[in-house]
């Protein structure tokens, strides 16, 4: 297996893009990337997009993604794992770079979500049909579920959900692709309007357009482009029950774990190597069982850890530096490679005023459904 690095990055601005279409977005991410690496070709295309066929009525995504990009003779292909879709796609266009086939690679992720479709019944479709949304439970349902769960077996507090909110508005704040800059405080979280006990409306992550592209290579290639090449370490992915009641334990993202067990041991480190990540706070909750998962911090302590501001962009491990989910915004297949775009960016220190200290190695974890599929990136310094 071959030394991979991503070698440029570009993505759009997320939030409500009514004047731009599916693959305007699409094109407009690429082109940055391409632009950002200085290539002239690409030997084919990974592209993440959960449910367009719902969302715009459109499928064979790759396809067209290639004609307007103006590469019609590649090999395209989307990829569909949920709200993972972004960051399952570049694991295969990371595999395709490493196996020898291709040396230089295009991964993108691309979602339409505000153009009259029914988003509620379109996400539902991550969720299980028969068991859960027959029933009339939503993810915002579930989320609530398993915040209630956490609250009950480890104490967590309503003002700790609402702790992570407010921290990566305030980094959103600071991201200029970020759909919602405005800080909120505590208070405003809480007294929000109510979606599903306890989570409100600033728990949530927002309905969202947008795009973001990487490019892969291998460290051949890398070495010789004019931007800093970021390697790629550590890949891991994992599934789980598609229903929630399924588990033994709802507090528990049994994918989160496998999923990054597998990345670590690839890249040879550990939890506490970790400088900063891009984690799917799709709900506040999300992101306390995610840190929690990965191994930042000791189960049930996730809450404790948040409110102590060892997550901020100053703290132990940096989470979210974007603004996550929750304030830079969650165009479903976007989400994974806009997290490699961050990290890509944090490592090469061009993050300006979200940039964080010293930054190294970085991981990516992106998530479907409510944690039914998970995958994993860790990334360093070529």
């Amino acid at each position: 297996m071959r030394e991979v690095a991503v070698i440029g990055c570009g993505m759009t601005k997320f939030g409500e893009l009514w004047k731009k279409s599916l693959r305007d977005i699409f094109v407009e991410a690429a082109l940055k990337a391409i632009d950002d690496a200085g290539v002239d070709r690409i030997s084919s295309m990974y592209v993440g997009s959960m449910t367009p066929g719902l969302f715009v009525g459109q499928e064979h995504v790759g396809a067209l993604m290639a004609d307007y990009l103006g590469t019609p003779q590649i090999p395209a292909v989307r990829v569909e794992s949920a709200c993972c879709s972004g960051g399952m796609a570049f694991r295969l266009g990371l595999f395709e770079v490493a196996s020898g086939h291709s040396d230089v690679v295009l991964v993108g992720g691309v979602e339409k979500m505000t153009d009259g479709a029914d988003v509620t019944y379109a996400l539902a479709t991550a969720a299980d049909q028969e068991y859960e949304v027959y029933h009339g439970v939503t993810f915002p349902g579930l989320y609530a579920m398993i915040a209630r769960a956490h609250m009950h077996k480890y104490g967590t507090t309503r003002q700790q959900l609402a702790m992570v909110s407010v921290k990566n508005h305030h980094n959103g704040a600071l991201n200029p692709n970020a759909q919602f800059r405005g800080e909120v405080t505590v208070d405003q979280v809480i007294k929000a309007t109510m979606v599903a006990d306890p989570l409100t409306v600033l728990d949530s992550s927002p309905v969202s357009d947008g795009a973001a592209c990487v490019l892969l290579a291998s460290m051949d290639i890398a070495k010789k482009v004019n931007k800093p090449a970021v390697k790629v370490i550590g890949t891991g992915a994992a599934t789980d029950t598609l229903a929630l009641h399924a588990r033994e334990d709802i507090t528990t993202l049994g994918s989160v774990k496998q999923s990054a067990e597998a990345a670590y041991k690839m890249a040879g480190l550990k939890p506490s190597d970790i400088d900063l990540a891009e984690v799917h706070d799709c709900f506040s909750i999300a992101e306390i069982c995610i840190i929690e998962e990965l191994g930042f911090v000791d189960k049930g302590k996730g809450g404790l850890f948040t409110e102590q501001g060892h997550t901020s962009l100053t703290g132990k491990i940096p989470v979210n530096p974007s603004g996550g989910l929750k304030s830079k915004g969650h165009p479903v297949g976007a989400t994974g490679v806009a997290q490699v775009v961050e990290v890509v960016e944090q490592l090469r220190g061009e993050a300006e005023k979200r940039q964080v200290k010293n930054a190294k190695i970085g991981l990516t974890q992106n998530m479907g459904g409510s944690g039914a599929s998970s995958v994993v990136h860790i990334f360093t310094n070529a």
